[in-house]
């Protein structure tokens, strides 16, 4: 079958989406209300402070040295110690420019950065000087950097030659964790380790913030996006301006400005909450969302406290109802497959709401791990956390959630059900953040493993956010468990969409029927209708049925996808298997022909294995046709 996608489809919203990563947008000034900035500057006391404890404070340090969590930190910092700083020539910088590889400057990148915040933390729990000067010369390392601005977000490599002083991700974090650096241990390092790290992120971070801010240079694109890189960048601008600026007015404006921003992220969120994104990057995004209201909590000492945001309490709450079934969660969109909530943040966002943490997910917030501010800023949570006003009740029933605005339908098998069955089941629309082409697709678990699967995201290249993204074959459709319609795949945009035509939940069976016709660019497609039905009752099964209807014959197939094995068990039923779960399918195509063909697709994923498709095509052109596939555990 030859698969074809128009240039159109290709070059349209994702030749937009590379503008935006490489473009300032023109904006107008957003306006810092001045009478704002005087009453954030009341809250918040007469020094910088920062996220975490000052090394000054022995007991405070001295309690977390004694945590069993912190109990090898000394040791690996010892080790790094000996080590010299990772090497970061041009060559290595302009990999990203010369082969669309991000994979190698970036894995340096973060081995430079990760090694002042395991050298911080050891040095505060020590407080023996001893790592002192291999931080020096770590934070110096860093401040030599031409630009701190990714590779792959300094396309033009104007960062680079120092055409630009742009903030991207790392810029941002990087500020942040210098920033925090600085707060800990003050005096205790270098004067001239103190003014390099003023100077840097003042010139790399919050100046140019300010410019765009009042409007002396073009904002970035990311400062009014609806996803994860307005709430990553404005965390770690407003988070070294907490621990740096020396005014309690210029860090008000600062708060001041972040307490804007951060609406378009916010807005990002359906209105139900779902985050199209997906799990992985809601970590990412709401995540440092969290970071940033709750360091901005204990600066003003409860008097901004973003997270009480009625905007941000479905999003919270995504967290806490997306999971599918024994710990396994949707790889939707450019998710990586295995993803699941940060723990801290679940139990953080339960500690504010007042509800009880998921099963598995209580202890204690206290961990070295995620970067300077993530650790410090958990290790140190004041308690008892304070309740958010707003009452926080999940919408859901144990059977199952429904992201009506999102266009997500989670299915689960009845609390104590022997038969371990769920599913995954999207409608949602073409022209979502990280979009796939996905329309109608769906995952099912069967007892620990996703055995019909979304492939999730390709390994980050060039091409994944060039017009060629659509080229990938697991991020266009034909790496989705969505029909190939006349020899098309489903086209990108807004208007590629599925229209939700009926609901039914019950107890022991819920019914989604969705219409989408829309996602596909065939002028002879009159009609297609999928209608899910999920039963938990006994017996088990999924079925999903396709009405197709032509104003002449055309080519229909249908497509599973897994990261398992297949096996043909009879003319019209299949086994599939994968690791710790095995489903069968069973095939009624209504007396039609069909042809099945197995094979791997062949492109570069961040899985053990890679996605296999299954192809369930008809065997002649069709005008009108239902095609049922039944899916049971095994």
């Amino acid at each position: 079958m030859k698969i074809s996608m128009p240039t159109k489809w290709k070059l349209g919203a994702i030749a937009c989406l590379f503008f935006c990563l490489s473009a300032p947008r023109l904006q107008a000034a957003m306006r810092i209300d001045p009478a704002r900035v005087r009453e954030l500057a009341q809250m918040l006391p007469a020094q910088p402070v920062g996220v975490g404890r000052p090394i000054t404070d022995r007991a405070a340090w001295d309690n977390l040295r004694r945590h069993r969590a912190f109990a090898s930190l000394v040791n690996r910092a010892e080790a790094l110690a000996r080590e010299p700083v990772p090497a970061l020539p041009e060559e290595l910088y302009l990999d990203y420019s010369r082969t669309g590889n991000r994979t190698r400057c970036e894995r340096v990148l973060s081995a430079r950065t990760s090694r002042i915040a395991s050298l911080t933390m050891a040095e505060c729990l020590e407080d023996q000087g001893r790592f002192i000067q291999p931080l020096a010369k770590a934070i110096e390392a860093v401040c030599s950097e031409r630009t701190w601005v990714y590779p792959a977000h300094d396309g033009k490599l104007d960062n680079f030659y120092g055409r630009r002083i742009d903030i991207d991700l790392r810029a941002s974090a990087v500020g942040w964790e210098l920033a925090t650096v600085d707060y800990l241990l003050g005096d205790k390092l270098p004067a001239a380790t103190r003014r390099l790290i003023r100077a840097n992120v003042g010139r790399r971070v919050l100046q140019p913030f300010r410019d765009m801010v009042l409007g002396r240079r073009p904002e970035l694109w990311w400062m009014r996006v609806r996803q994860n890189w307005n709430a990553v960048c404005l965390s770690g601008v407003v988070g070294s301006a907490l621990a740096l600026e020396n005014s309690p007015d210029e860090r008000a404006w600062f708060v001041a400005a972040g307490e804007k921003y951060i609406r378009f992220f916010l807005s990002g969120f359906t209105p139900d909450g779902y985050c199209s994104e997906g799990i992985g990057y809601w970590n990412y995004g709401f995540g440092h969302f969290l970071l940033m209201s709750e360091a901005i909590r204990q600066a003003t000492s409860g008097g901004l406290d973003l997270l009480a945001d009625p905007a941000a309490l479905q999003p919270a709450l995504y967290s806490l109802r997306t999971e599918i079934l024994n710990g396994i969660y949707p790889s939707i969109a450019d998710c990586h497959p295995g993803s699941r909530p940060d723990p801290q943040f679940v139990r953080f966002i339960c500690a504010r709401f007042g509800l009880r943490p998921p099963h598995a997910r209580g202890g204690e917030f206290v961990s070295p791990s995620g970067g300077l501010v993530h650790a410090l800023l958990f290790s140190f949570l004041p308690r008892p956390l304070p309740r958010v006003p707003e009452t926080a009740r999940l919408p859901d029933t144990k059977l199952r959630t429904w992201f009506e605005d999102g266009g997500v339908l989670i299915c689960r098998p009845t609390p104590g059900s022997e038969t371990q069955f769920a599913v995954a089941l999207k409608g949602g629309n073409n022209d979502e953040n990280h979009n796939h082409n996905d329309v109608g697709s769906f995952s099912v678990v069967a007892g620990s493993s996703m055995v019909i699967c979304d492939p999730g995201g390709e390994v980050y290249t060039a091409r994944t956010f060039s017009a060629h993204r659509y080229d990938s074959k697991v991020i266009n459709s034909y790496g989705h468990a969505v029909p190939v319609v006349a020899g098309q795949l489903q086209r990108t945009g807004k208007d590629a969409k599925a229209a939700v035509l009926r609901t039914d939940f019950q107890d022991g069976r819920d019914t989604l029927a969705l219409d989408i016709r829309s996602a596909y660019a065939v002028p002879q497609l009159k009609k297609l209708e999928r209608t899910f039905t999920f039963r938990r009752a006994e017996p088990a099964s999924l079925t999903v049925r396709d009405r197709v209807r032509f104003t002449e014959p055309e080519s229909f197939e249908e497509a599973l996808i897994t990261w398992g094995t297949c096996r043909k068990v009879s003319r019209d039923e299949l086994e599939i298997t994968d690791d710790k779960g095995a489903v069968g399918v069973k095939i009624d195509s209504g007396g039609l022909p069909f042809n099945i063909h197995d094979e791997i697709i062949n492109e570069n994923v961040p899985t053990p294995k890679k996605p296999r498709r299954i192809g369930i095509g008809l065997a002649h052109p069709v005008k009108d046709a239902t095609i049922t596939l039944r899916i049971t555990p095994r």
